[in-house]
């Protein structure tokens, strides 16, 4: 019998739930108000009809093996020093939320994920291994970074249309850069884009969750849908 996992995808504005056998997600608020134990309580008062027996938890902000590095951007404050077996009370395996959303883009070959929501997330599979990428602090013009022009700040900032054209510019550059097969452009402002750079595919919310799940499938490392014989992939451990 396959393990029920529950999937938290935590982004800046919402934070959204789906549980094995379940169709729809769930939807809480997210914002900088947002402590760890704020939202693990509002996470099981919504999931208390849904079972399950673990948690992937996708997460804005940095992640090494397993564990959150760095105090997130857009969030409240005590995310590093949360036990969230002990909050759940059950096993909880934490990834970068960009990872999650790669892992479950991922179709083989050499892949880059970028997320355009509130921030920038980047994720990068190459042969099935999953590497965190941290683009979005980069500086890339005008002493201004890559999450200045590409994030939601930087749409509100700029228009629409000069958003727009920028995704058209610094795109290109970064599958050239990373050499990759194909780059997937998720997050919430992808709608936004009339038409995508060469080289790209739209990405879906939905395969945060379809990531979230492939965590815990079989030794517990992710896996991907077979393509060209893909492999099964893997979050490189930083």
């Amino acid at each position: 019998m396959a393990l029920k996992v529950l999937v938290v995808d935590v982004g800046g504005n919402n934070v959204k739930l789906l549980a094995s056998g379940q169709q729809v997600p769930r939807k809480l608020p997210s914002g900088p108000t947002l402590t760890p134990g704020r939202m693990v309580a509002a996470v099981r008062r919504a999931t208390a009809g849904w079972r399950y027996r673990a948690v992937s938890l996708g997460f804005p902000g940095q992640v090494k093996e397993g564990r959150i590095t760095a105090e997130p951007m857009n969030l409240g404050r005590g995310w590093t020093r949360y036990d969230f077996r002990k909050g759940f009370g059950r096993p909880v395996r934490i990834v970068n939320d960009a990872v999650m959303q790669a892992i479950g883009s991922y179709r083989g070959g050499r892949m880059l994920f970028i997320g355009l929501g509130t921030g920038l997330g980047a994720a990068l599979v190459v042969e099935g291994i999953a590497q965190p990428l941290e683009i979005a602090h980069l500086s890339y013009r005008s002493g201004k970074t890559y999450e200045d022009f590409l994030g939601k700040r930087g749409q509100d900032r700029m228009g629409r249309k000069r958003w727009r054209r920028l995704v058209w510019e610094i795109v290109p550059r970064l599958h050239e850069a990373f050499q990759v097969d194909e780059v997937v452009l998720g997050g919430g402002n992808v709608k936004q884009l009339k038409l995508l750079p060469p080289g790209c595919r739209p990405g879906s919310n939905a395969n945060a969750f379809a990531g979230g799940f492939r965590l815990w499938r079989g030794s517990g490392h992710p896996r991907g849908r077979p393509a060209r014989r893909a492999r099964r992939p893997r979050v490189r451990r930083s």
